[in-house]
């Protein structure tokens, strides 16, 4: 006979089946593409006939996102890194046009098209019908691995996990990540007490098990069964699958535990994992204290724009480079040293047999990072002009003196974490890549526009928050890279066609902003409707939020 579990009583809800092994976000495209005036194109540099070969080929192949048959064409539109000699082109008007009256950081969203949402997780997660806590059905270990973002997802499925099985969550264990190297436990990156204090009333949490538990398995937590769990099992997993042998062994692990939770849950488990994630995680006090002093130097900086900045999440590590298969302006040194970066950190995965990489296809299929120089380019077509202050989150820039110089000559105003602070602020958290990235996260989360430009779980956990806080709107710039591809490999592109397809591009980014969840989406990125009500139902259904 199981004991008690969130979804036994209280709650007439289904338990909802798992989505696909590997749920994918999938992005909007553009439908129309306008050319005219010195447009997207080569000209005479391409045959009539191999374009129509093209336009026929991408057509076929462009929804499973590959071009087998690129390769068979000369240079296809989009498959060559040509943005340097745009940039030259492009520039002169881009200088004509500094110290504009109008920046479009002043007037980047349309906040009036969107709905009004609110924080509203706390009456969702009480419709369940506990008055309190009922007794717990045992322990559950977790062992959180990857980066903070990685870490960030586990330790809320976790929380999640525990709720559905009425579970006590011991704090997660972090693993050491071999490549994120990063040896920091729960505590040095969130805070712990806070963390135990804001989940009291609907799960129970504990910094280690109890003295005769531990002396029940010889005081070694790895004499405790680990579960494996398939990746996004469902609710109903946990219920028929875990749930009885944590009753009958009074412990249970789940080592990893990464993607262990399926995105489609019923509603309430959603509310808990919101609760978790844009509530009870927040970062250590030194952390804190350190993000918000960048937070306001940010500001400090931008007073010609009314305290706003806009940030951009850039990933052009050597390592970024290196899997996405792309080729640049680098020549036969790039490719040398890409071929050592994939070795080293993906060793044979990139030489093994009946592999071929595909670097224009890669390009026109949107999968190249952004270079500095192309997000320079992409903001100062949209309208941001050079009195703009630009926080830029990252790692270690790959050829930096070389690929960050046009970014800095098209926004003097740049910032990164080693500029805003000083050396001595940021000593304790150097070798920390996990703690780094939770300063990144704070002075991001708090800029007017964000710029994604490479996907992963930063900007996906970032734009879900920057939702919960902004009323429901992501203020972020998510770029169509398919299209950037061609308006880059387009060097005799006039600067008002170039122009008007960025503010088209921003303005498509003003409508995404406000986004509802689908089934297979994630909650930690679009946390409407499951986790944010409109100011109507707020009102009726929750006055407040705080603990």
């Amino acid at each position: 006979m199981h004991g008690l579990s969130r979804l036994g009583t209280g709650s007439n809800r289904s338990v909802s089946p798992s989505p696909p092994s590997s749920p994918r976000f999938r992005h909007g495209r553009y439908k129309n593409f306008a050319g005219g005036g010195g447009g997207v194109g080569r000209g005479g540099k391409q045959s009539a006939a191999n374009k129509i070969v093209f336009v026929l080929i991408s057509t076929v192949f462009r929804r499973k996102g590959v071009l087998l048959f690129a390769p068979l064409l000369r240079s296809p539109p989009g498959s060559v890194y040509r943005s340097p000699q745009l940039f030259q082109k492009l520039w002169p008007y881009m200088e004509a046009e500094s110290n504009a009256t109008h920046n479009a950081l002043m007037t980047a969203w349309n906040l009036k098209m969107h709905q009004g949402w609110k924080p509203c997780v706390n009456s969702i997660i009480s419709k369940t019908g506990f008055s309190e806590l009922p007794k717990s059905n045992g322990f559950l270990i977790i062992e959180a691995n990857g980066g903070l973002n990685q870490q960030r997802l586990s330790i809320c499925d976790a929380v999640a996990v525990a709720w559905l099985l009425n579970a006590t969550l011991v704090i997660p264990i972090f693993h050491l990540n071999s490549v994120w190297r990063d040896s920091s436990k729960f505590g040095d990156i969130f805070d712990e007490g806070f963390f135990v204090h804001a989940l009291r009333n609907h799960v129970n949490v504990v910094r280690e098990l109890p003295e005769d538990v531990l002396q029940r398995f010889d005081y070694n937590i790895s004499n405790i069964v680990n579960l494996r769990v398939k990746g996004w099992s469902s609710a109903a997993h946990y219920l028929q699958k875990v749930l009885p042998k944590l009753e009958a062994m009074g412990a249970v692990r789940i080592a990893p535990f990464s993607n262990r939770l399926a995105y489609s849950v019923p509603s309430n488990v959603q509310g808990v994992r919101c609760l978790s994630n844009f509530q009870a995680l927040r970062f250590a006090e030194p952390i804190r204290t350190l993000a918000d002093k960048m937070v306001e130097r940010m500001v400090m900086n931008s007073s010609h724009t009314g305290g706003k900045y806009v940030s951009v999440h850039l990933r052009f590590e050597m390592d970024m480079v290196a899997f996405s298969c792309c080729e640049y302006d680098g020549g036969e040194e790039e490719k040398r040293e890409m071929d050592i970066a994939r070795e080293r950190s993906w060793r044979g995965k990139f030489r093994r047999r009946g592999r071929v990489i595909r670097p224009g296809a890669n390009r026109m299929d949107g999968k190249c990072p952004l270079t500095p120089l192309e997000v320079g380019l992409m903001l100062r077509g949209m309208g941001f002009d050079n009195n703009t202050s630009v926080f830029v989150a990252a790692g270690n820039i790959y050829k930096a003196e070389k690929y960050m110089a046009p970014l800095k000559q098209m926004f003097p105003l740049l910032e990164t974490k080693d500029t805003l602070a000083t050396p001595e602020e940021l000593a304790p958290f150097k070798g920390h890549s996990s703690r780094l990235a939770a300063l990144d996260y704070t002075v991001c989360l708090h800029s007017e526009v964000f710029v994604t430009t490479q996907g992963g779980n930063f900007p996906h956990f970032l734009m879900g928050h920057r939702r919960y806080l902004f009323g429901g709107h992501a203020k972020t710039i998510k770029p169509d890279k398919r299209k950037l591809a061609l308006l880059f490999d387009s060097p005799h592109i006039r600067w008002e066609t170039f122009r008007r397809q960025m503010k088209d591009m921003l303005r498509h980014s003003d409508v995404k902003g406000g986004e509802l969840k689908k089934p297979s989406g994630s909650v930690y990125t679009f946390p409407m409707p499951d986790c944010m009500c409109k100011q109507t139902e707020a009102a009726a259904n929750e006055s407040s939020l705080s603990f």
